[in-house]
């Protein structure tokens, strides 16, 4: 079966898009009557020598098995202005006081100690960060930091094309955007809440504005979205897009069923029938996404395989909840509070033990779909994805 057309309403919105993106390099934006440059790309040798000559890496942020976690996810605030079905239930979630989130300063304390002892990417997450009034202060903040190369944010875009010029001068490097559907009633119904066009918006801008690629978040849920996964590879035809289809995953209040996940074999084979030519592209290091493409097309798409095929072997991330706590594992619900020593007046030797045991705990890999379907932990909402 042909993947079907994407629909009239988001060809105004995306068709514009795809001017001086096609190098899939960072475009600057030009002056008037000026030609878009590519933003320079420091040479393969000059990275392999900084690899080869980098100072050991901090024993703290190394577990037991010899990960190296240089990858550090902030979630800046409990709040969102959807709700998803698979990352809240529709009530909501007890938010926690605001006495007790971190402050903007704690953040930057924390992320200054992580950069300090080797973390070289953060992303920004929540709820949904873009709804933080201090967001972009945060980005010019972090930029300024010696030693982090990538800042991104995750968000589900509503607020995106406003903020992203704003985000962009203060140093943003990467998005993410979610968006599941294709189809604008059936986004009402995922997210239960309007904005679809709005989401739409911060995706051109997205574009508009360099950021090659552009990614794409999709949870697939069987009986919901699976039926649109050829729309949504269609887009990377003639967009800078990198579509990621994600697994259903199980998280408290979300009423996850192993039915309703649609695995990521079951979802190339459904790419292969209509595009047989299809072809895996080289795995990055630590990498969570086995990424594909279609010869001439220009983006890609790629798979979030935490069920079927766990990436727990190259894990290097670690997770700071709204509230100041370290999760070493995002399907773990251990937890140890660093907001807590922060306030106590702990010292930066002292923080660094803290952190320390705790990664030195993080254990082989997660216990496996079905046990972690039934273990306690916090909604998706609380955690930062």
């Amino acid at each position: 079966m042909a993947a079907q057309p994407v629909s009239r309403m988001l060809r105004p919105v995306l068709r514009s898009s795809v001017r001086s993106c096609s190098s899939g390099a960072l475009v600057t934006q030009p002056h008037p009557g000026e030609p878009s440059q590519p933003a320079v790309e420091v040479p393969s040798g000059r990275r392999r020598f900084l690899r080869e000559h980098a100072a050991p890496f901090s024993v703290f942020l190394t577990d037991s098995f010899g990960r190296r976690h240089s990858y550090l996810r902030i979630s800046l605030t409990e709040k969102c202005n959807l709700r998803c079905q698979y990352c809240m239930p529709e009530e909501g979630v007890p938010l926690t006081p605001k006495a007790d989130l971190l402050t903007t300063e704690e953040i930057l304390t924390l992320a200054r100690l992580f950069v300090k002892e080797g973390v070289d990417k953060i992303r920004l997450t929540g709820g949904e960060p873009l709804i933080r009034p201090d967001v972009v202060d945060i980005v010019a903040q972090l930029h300024q930091l010696e030693g982090l190369r990538t800042i991104g944010i995750t968000t589900n875009g509503i607020n995106l094309a406003r903020l992203l010029p704003q985000l962009q001068e203060a140093g943003l490097s990467t998005i993410n955007i979610s968006l599941d559907t294709l189809v604008p009633a059936k986004f009402e119904f995922i997210v239960r809440r309007k904005g679809f066009r709005k989401v739409m918006e911060g995706i051109h801008k997205a574009i508009e504005l360099g950021y090659s690629p552009v990614k794409v978040n999709c949870v697939v849920m069987r009986g919901l979205n699976e039926d649109e996964l050829l729309d949504f590879v269609a887009l990377t035809e003639g967009l800078p897009l990198d579509v990621r289809f994600i697994e259903y995953m199980p998280f408290d209040g979300n009423k996850w069923n192993f039915k309703k996940m649609v695995s990521y074999k079951e979802m190339l084979d459904t790419l292969r029938q209509q595009w047989p030519e299809l072809e895996k592209l080289p795995e990055e290091e630590s990498s969570t996404a086995k990424a594909f493409k279609i010869p001439g097309f220009q983006g890609r798409v790629s798979f979030i395989t935490s069920m079927s095929e766990h990436f727990c072997g190259t894990c290097n991330r670690l997770r700071i909840t709204a509230d100041g706590n370290l999760k070493v594992c995002l399907f773990g619900n251990s937890e140890v509070s660093l907001r807590d020593h922060l306030r106590a007046g702990a010292s930066e030797e002292e923080l660094l033990r803290i952190i320390g045991a705790a990664v030195g705990r993080k254990k082989r890999q997660h216990a496996g779909m079905f046990s972690i379907s039934q273990m306690k932990n916090r909604p998706m909402i609380l955690i930062g994805g």
